[in-house]
């Protein structure tokens, strides 16, 4: 179904609430309009707009000179569900995302139920590779099939062909230059290979093994661990509640900075002379290749960017955590962007550390 956006605004399918019209709209509930809604934009030489849920975009409040295709299509399909071959489950692009972990978590699937209550479509899951809570959605992809702007055709690409890192894939790389604001492969469906067990994968957060009352690396009943996800991300405001303003946001604003160990260094020394030797020390991840994971988080409330930081404007910082820019009712992207620029130079003036955006900006720039 093609309509014209008209009155509509971007902000309306985006979880900021930030955004102006598009010259064209495209609801997609198959596939084949999606691979014809993308062949005529290419062909034409159009923008093109892709999106699932909407909760890691901010767009420009001058909107999309393009067309905006929103994926909407639907379905589970479980190929394989034994202890032998495990389970094999294939999800539309379009699935809300919680809602496939909601089944997988009440099928006894085990592996996504740490992931519980992230906002947005299954499809936009592989291209930021997802993660929370210790898990991250690579640990179970199996496959993800694509449309390929370029070869203009259909193809698969299994787990290593996505080139999976922190918050990274292939397809997040090709986002930008010729591809626009959507990347080159566009996303049909992706297949998760999952556990048939009752119980969850080993608790791997800290936070949350401590909700659940085990010790880390202990299994819990599925429900018990969505259940303890959903707290923990509820008391952060990660929970969509349209009566909550701290909740219009696109999550964590920022990614956790992977930095080397010569940086880390400095980040503890520059802590220790604003805080004090006494004071907090900062969170310290080590990584396989011995580069150091630091809580962006950590550094934005030590940097003196608290909760609330910014009201009462339109655009400020979660009143329950620190790492989400947030819409307070009426703030439109440029007031989201200045408080981003304004964090972002503040940590780095104070910790030497630059701060990576996590949602994609359309017409838009940090720097």
């Amino acid at each position: 179904m093609t309509a014209g956006l008209g009155d509509r605004r971007l902000s309306q399918i985006t979880t900021m609430r930030v955004g102006g019209p598009g010259e064209d709209f495209v609801f997609a509930q198959d596939v084949d309009t999606i691979i014809e809604t993308v062949r005529a934009a290419d062909d034409a030489g159009t923008p093109l707009l892709v999106v699932g849920g909407g909760s890691n975009l901010v767009v420009a409040d001058d909107g999309f000179a393009g067309t905006v295709l929103q994926v909407g299509t639907r379905g589970i399909t479980v190929e394989t569900d034994d202890l032998c071959g495990g389970v094999i489950v294939h999800v539309q692009a379009g699935e809300p995302w919680d809602d496939f972990v909601a089944q997988a978590c009440e099928q006894e699937w085990s592996g996504v139920e740490a992931l519980s209550g992230i906002p947005g479509s299954t499809g936009a899951t592989p291209v930021q590779n997802v993660g929370a809570y210790g898990q991250e959605v690579s640990q179970t992809i199996w496959q993800v099939k694509v449309y390929d702007r370029v070869k203009k055709q259909i193809k698969t690409l299994f787990n290593a062909d996505c080139q999976f890192a922190y918050r990274h894939s292939l397809l997040k790389a090709t986002i930008g230059g010729e591809f626009g604001p959507s990347p080159r492969y566009i996303v049909l469906s992706v297949a998760f290979q999952l556990r048939p067990t009752s119980m969850s994968q080993p608790v791997a957060y800290a936070a949350l093994a401590h909700g659940l009352g085990v010790e880390l690396g202990e299994r819990v009943p599925l429900q018990a661990a969505r259940e303890a996800v959903l707290a923990q991300r509820a008391q952060r405001g990660m929970v969509l509640d349209p009566d909550d303003h701290d909740t219009w946001s696109c999550g964590s604003f920022f990614t956790n900075p992977i930095i080397s160990s010569e940086q880390m260094a400095e980040v503890r020394s520059k802590a220790t002379a604003l805080l004090g030797d006494d004071g907090p020390k900062p969170p310290e991840f080590p990584q396989a290749d011995g580069s150091i994971k630091t809580s962006a988080a950590w550094l934005i409330d030590k940097a003196g960017y608290g909760k609330g930081y910014g009201a009462p404007a339109a655009a400020t910082l979660s009143t329950k955590h620190p790492l989400a820019i947030t819409n307070r009712g009426e703030a439109g992207s440029e007031d989201v962007v200045a408080l981003a620029r304004e964090i972002r130079a503040g940590v780095f003036d104070a910790f030497g550390v630059e701060l990576v955006n996590e949602p994609v900006f359309v017409g838009l720039e940090l720097a």
